[in-house]
């Protein structure tokens, strides 16, 4: 590695060494104090390259908060008294009786890649005698986290989950649940603007707008008004969306969950069939053929989410397009839509560029995102788009290089966003800087 980038790569490590605390790694120093579901994750895919043991504490630690429905919240709140907004004292997850009774989290989830995630420990650890003591750990904590989404998050037997809450997306802000949000009547005097941290520590420019966050707390007391339980929820709630991120990241969590059952001995083919009956109900649900990625669909209003987003292009990542499906989602990818290969802007930008309410710097509504870039990355790659993958990759190293390690980048300057020494920009760097074979 040239002197350049093995001193990128200190600095990378330099960030996930600040955000430790001594049993997890926070998101971000200031802005977000507690430990978050798929941050965790892809934390721990760049901390195996730095420290084997804080890799494998991350995902304990994590499920540590996990309820006893198999639900694993996307915020443990292992501090409870650190300031955030919304935090433990706005959730009342006490309410339900699956939640832990030791320990603070959110009600809600956020995608499933922690089985991915155990699986790159295992698959990168320098002490594998160590790393399959953890899968065995943690296997009996995947499995019920991957049979509480398809038990009780998928309401019609599709092989498709739904998530109830833009923020269990991963991709909180973005375009896709402006239509959802749009009918219900809102009371803007809920709560007051300065409640939020966010757009005290951040530029309120990149941020989700007061309206927008209503809506999210809209549902927050929803849920928690139902004690949190998933069959009133179905019934009630506004939100009800087939998201193709996060089913995507199932289908492949799947797989690499069949992979850890062989490694301890166990049957893997349980696993493979839900894997394959998730990506099938991807391809015949959320395929979009005249534009050439995948959409997701709202439930309560049975309807498509016709918005293009960078979640689009993942089902590459499980493999779960056809070969001329990927061909066609490549030349929507290589476009000025998005970022035409060796142009001038960034890849990826979050959201197509040339439609409406588009935003180099608004949170998801544009900006590039280092955990997406590495998503399309792998996923490019495995269908031999070899060009366009070291495109994403130089921009996941140039970002942080020329930039800082910012939450997300503005795709056409490359400015960062959002809040600085951000954990999985570091983490993810760390990863694509320790490949032995790019």
């Amino acid at each position: 590695m040239e002197h350049n980038l093995e001193d990128l790569l200190r600095r990378a490590q330099k960030v996930l060494d600040l955000n430790w605390t001594g049993e997890y790694t926070r998101p971000a120093p200031r802005l977000y104090p507690h430990q978050w579901s798929w941050d965790s994750a892809f934390i721990a895919i760049g901390n195996i390259h730095h420290r084997q043991d804080r890799a494998e504490q991350e995902l304990l630690s994590l499920f540590r908060g996990q309820w006893q429905n198999g639900m694993l919240p996307h915020i443990v709140f292992h501090n409870p008294h650190a300031p955030y907004f919304p935090g433990a004292e706005i959730w009342h997850c006490h309410v339900s009786p699956h939640a832990p009774r030791d320990l603070e989290t959110s009600g809600i989830v956020q995608p499933p890649i922690h089985a991915t995630a155990a699986w790159w420990i295992y698959l990168h650890a320098q002490d594998q005698t160590q790393a399959k003591s953890f899968l065995a750990e943690i296997f009996p904590k995947l499995k019920a986290w991957h049979d509480y989404l398809y038990r009780e998050r998928d309401p019609h037997h599709e092989a498709l989950v739904y998530i109830r809450h833009p923020w269990e997306s991963g991709m909180d802000d973005s375009p896709l649940w402006d239509s959802v949000f749009h009918a219900p009547p809102l009371d803007l005097t809920k709560f007051s603007a300065s409640h939020r941290l966010d757009i005290r520590i951040v530029d309120p420019k990149d941020r989700p707008t007061h309206r927008d966050y209503t809506h999210y707390l809209d549902l927050v007391h929803l849920f928690r008004s139902l004690d949190y339980d998933e069959e009133k929820i179905q019934k009630a709630s506004p939100f009800l969306v087939q998201d193709a991120l996060f089913n995507t990241l199932l289908s492949q969590s799947e797989q690499d969950l069949a992979q850890i059952a062989t490694i301890l001995g166990k049957d893997g083919r349980p696993f493979q069939d839900r894997s394959r009956a998730t990506a099938d109900a991807v391809n015949q649900k959320l395929w979009d053929a005249e534009h050439g990625l995948y959409i997701d669909f709202d439930l309560v209003r049975n309807q498509t989410l016709e918005k293009h987003t960078a979640a689009g292009f993942t089902p590459m990542f499980a493999g779960i397009p056809s070969k001329e499906r990927a061909d066609q989602m490549l030349e929507y990818l290589n476009s000025k839509a998005f970022c035409p290969i060796h142009g001038t802007c960034y890849a990826v930008p979050t959201y197509d560029k040339k439609s409406s309410g588009f935003s180099s710097r608004q949170y998801w509504r544009g900006p590039i995102w280092l955990n997406i870039n590495w998503i399309l990355y792998h996923g490019l790659r495995r269908y031999g788009f070899h060009d366009y993958a070291q495109w994403v990759r130089q921009a996941i190293i140039d970002l942080p290089k020329t930039y800082g390690f910012y939450e997300y980048y503005d795709p056409d300057e490359g400015a960062g966003h959002g809040t600085e020494d951000f954990s999985w920009t570091a983490a993810l760097l760390v990863d694509v800087l320790s490949e032995t074979s790019p």
